[in-house]
């Protein structure tokens, strides 16, 4: 088995022995170990991963990695979108972060995480993507977004305005400080923060969630993930801000902008003990009486 490792920079020394343990653990079972080059440069002189292979990046992820393992939080795994793209390889995190809903495994669960991904014993959790699209391309081709899509005002700046239609009709104008739209994973994440609605993963649904709104009576809606949205942004200041997941650009002119569906999913390695009720009960807290803390 071929597994790739992925990490950004670590601020807190005190992850370090945990990381080691991912790569002794790996070394044990004799399966191939490929370190991406950021993460190999972001180790030197505290953990040794020298008997490892450093990944090439240029060449394709599919058929020369099995499985790919990111050591962080949720916005290291969201990193990873980018490079496993539509080639269907399987991510897993481990979370050395705070709240970990997509990088789910403790730290604690090391070595049985690993030994559970080298013998198979998991399932895929297919997770569905957004694309935006604009006349400008301004991510490139790094334009889907496993979380969210947002249109979000400068910090410094008046209330946007952003005109929505759905699927070629208005659907009304959002007065406020943006807009979120996220996919099921992403409704968990700033969606939930706005007040959306928790979405199950294999609901085919997306959220159009608005960021504080001037307007109470406008709520989040839940669409069919066959929705096809298109925003027009006015602003009176002298520019927003468009997100896609943990990517983000900032825009000075008037832009019309789609967003849809995927027509690829990132595969989530979901281990044999875990389950989506599982990880939302823990990860929320929810059945815990307060009192007793």
């Amino acid at each position: 088995m071929k597994i790739a490792v992925y990490g950004r920079q670590f601020n807190d020394p005190s992850v370090f022995p945990y990381i080691r343990q991912v790569f002794e653990n790996l070394a044990q079972h004799k399966v191939e170990v490929y370190v991406h080059p950021i993460l190999s440069e972001n180790l030197k002189g505290n953990v040794d991963t020298s008997t490892c292979a450093i990944l090439n990046c240029n060449e394709p992820i599919k058929g020369n990695v099995d499985v790919f393992i990111t050591l962080g939080g949720d916005g290291t795994l969201l990193d990873m979108v980018t490079l496993v793209r539509d080639s269907g390889v399987p991510v897993i995190g481990i979370n050395f972060g705070r709240l970990g809903f997509l990088a789910s495994i403790n730290k604690s669960d090391i070595a049985a995480a690993i030994h559970a991904v080298v013998n198979q014993e998991f399932t895929m959790d297919a997770r569905e993507l957004l694309v935006i699209d604009s006349e400008h391309k301004i991510f490139g081709e790094n334009n889907f977004a496993l979380n969210d899509v947002t249109i979000h005002k400068r910090d410094d700046s008046a209330m946007i305005t952003t005109h929505v239609a759905l699927d070629g009709e208005f659907l009304n104008s959002y007065w406020g400080d943006g807009l979120i739209v996220s996919t099921p994973t992403g409704s968990t994440a700033y969606s939930l923060s706005c007040n959306g609605p928790i979405i199950f993963p294999n609901s085919n649904s997306i959220a159009l969630t608005p960021v504080a709104p001037h307007n109470l009576n406008v709520r989040p809606l839940v669409l069919p993930d066959t929705s096809v949205l298109t925003l027009d942004v006015d602003y009176r200041g002298n520019n927003y801000i468009v997100s896609c997941d943990s990517r983000t650009v900032i825009v000075d002119k008037p832009m019309h902008f789609k967003v849809y569906k995927a027509d690829f999913k990132l595969n989530l390695v979901r281990l044999n003990n875990e389950s989506y009720l599982s990880t939302l009960r823990k990860k929320l807290l929810w059945g815990l009486d307060a009192r007793n803390y």
